[in-house]
């Protein structure tokens, strides 16, 4: 993994982004780039018993023409934290580690940020002392054009984008129905590996 790296903005994110993070000693989130639609800055996938479910943070449509993603704002004219708290309980409420773990997501969802870069990062530090990976997070200061650099991964783990990562397998709910299905977000190897699961990175 690289000393450096290089992220985006991301609303519980999947495995992936967090492995990254554990393998970095320098983490810069970005948020000068301009919002990008249909990524992971606003949504993630969970696993329902009928397959991946998006879960998407509605935000202002009329700050979407090139703002910057630090100047994206949510959207609470739709109820969508009912929604995302209530397909999440349905979900996981029978995985070892719900009871563990669903009440502080559900305050953090619940909080009413306005900006969505600060409540991707209030959950993305609360994964992270999850798992007991103790990382300072920065954010950009200036946006760095797209060079391929190594350790640029803000436009590379995307749901549109095949993902290289390479993932153990763990025990998921709906297995049965559905087969594993991987890079899911993390709250799905939280809810069911609980301590262990910072092992699967």
């Amino acid at each position: 993994m690289p000393g450096k790296i290089l992220i985006s903005t991301a609303y519980l994110p999947p495995l992936e982004y967090f492995s990254l993070i554990s393998g970095a000693e320098d983490v810069s989130v970005e948020k000068e780039e301009n919002y990008l639609k249909q990524t992971y800055r606003n949504r993630c996938y969970i696993l329902s018993a009928h397959g991946p479910q998006l879960l998407s943070v509605p935000v202002y449509q009329g700050s979407l023409h090139k703002t910057a993603v630090k100047d994206i704002r949510v959207d609470y004219s739709k109820r969508w934290q009912q929604v995302h708290l209530r397909a999440m309980a349905a979900s996981y409420n029978s995985s070892p580690y719900f009871e563990f773990y669903f009440e502080n997501f559900e305050k953090i969802i619940s909080g009413n940020h306005v900006f969505l870069l600060d409540l991707n990062m209030e959950l993305t530090m609360h994964v992270l002392e999850i798992l007991k990976i103790d990382k300072k997070l920065f954010y950009t200061k200036k946006f760095e054009p797209v060079c391929g650099y190594q350790y640029d991964f803000r436009y590379r783990i995307s749901p549109k984008a095949e993902s290289s990562f390479s993932e153990k397998r763990y025990l998921q709910v709906f297995e049965s129905n559905t087969g594993f299905i991987p890079n899911l977000s993390m709250v799905d190897l939280i809810f069911n590996m609980g301590p262990e699961a910072v092992k699967y990175l």
